[in-house]
């Protein structure tokens, strides 16, 4: 779905192709976003979801495309934008404390070789404060949960201060409690006019929580706002014979292979 062409859409990709060992993993993906929506990319393993948004940061090689983050090249724009990563991807015994994990969303704004100031740990604790982290500011990383390390890794998103950010299947393996603090984040980012993409797998709750999708299976299948391109026939597409529906249910069935990425 195009956005109007004289609104600066906070991310543009065009043509956008990825290969692992000369095996293509993304052929051609075209997308522009809209800007203060909350964006589910959705897909069956495989299909690339997480090449994509490492792709468009510039976190791994593509072979052709372009990506633009309002209007200008990733590099340029980088202060616009937060990342959360995979949580299986960090070294959570690394020896450092989770205030020291959300200090460090403030280099981008600093520079590398200026130190965070007062005020910067004063917005670090004020990022935990919002993710129910304050209390274990001085804790080890290594010591905490799954969802507080998770909380912790969205404190330092929000201290970056972005306008557009990506997060990789933030609900996996999470509680409830922190799927719930979660959500509760989502919905104050798009009070803020802020565009989120979101790496999602659980279907059930795609139109609960999102109001626009990409549907992605190595190219884009549909996207637009979660009533057009969410349907079961943008979604048989998508998952192929793994996918049922019954009724209300979207049933996925059958193994589908590891997604294809570097990490």
């Amino acid at each position: 779905m195009a956005t109007n062409p004289s609104v600066i859409a906070p991310l543009r990709v065009k043509d956008l192709t990825v290969a692992y060992q000369k095996k293509p993993v993304l052929r051609n993906v075209h997308v522009e976003v809209p800007e203060g929506k909350l964006i589910g990319i959705i897909g069956p393993n495989g299909a690339g979801k997480s090449t994509f948004i490492k792709a468009v940061q510039g976190l791994i090689p593509v072979a052709s495309g372009e990506t633009e983050i309002y209007g200008k090249p990733y590099k340029q724009a980088r202060k616009l934008v937060g990342y959360v990563p995979q949580r299986e991807s960090v070294d959570w015994d690394f020896p450092t404390d989770a205030l020291d994990v959300v200090l460090m969303g403030r280099y981008g704004r600093l520079g590398w070789f200026r130190r965070p100031g007062k005020a910067d740990r004063d917005f670090a604790w004020e990022c935990l404060a919002k993710v129910g982290m304050a209390d274990f500011a001085h804790r080890q990383i290594s010591q905490l949960s799954g969802g507080q390390q998770q909380r912790v890794f969205l404190a330092r998103a929000l201290a970056q201060e972005a306008q557009l950010y990506f997060m990789d299947e933030p609900f996996a393996g999470v509680d409830a409690a922190t799927e719930k603090a979660i959500i509760q984040l989502l919905g104050e980012l798009k009070q803020q006019k802020k565009t989120v993409l979101v790496v999602h797998h659980d279907l059930q709750t795609v139109e609960e929580y999102f109001d626009w999708v990409i549907l992605l299976n190595r190219r884009v299948i549909a996207a637009g706002p979660t009533p057009e391109a969410f349907t079961p026939d943008h979604l048989q597409k998508t998952y192929g014979g793994r996918l049922h529906i019954m009724g209300n249910q979207v049933l996925l069935t059958g193994a589908a292979p590891k997604e294809e990425t570097e990490s």
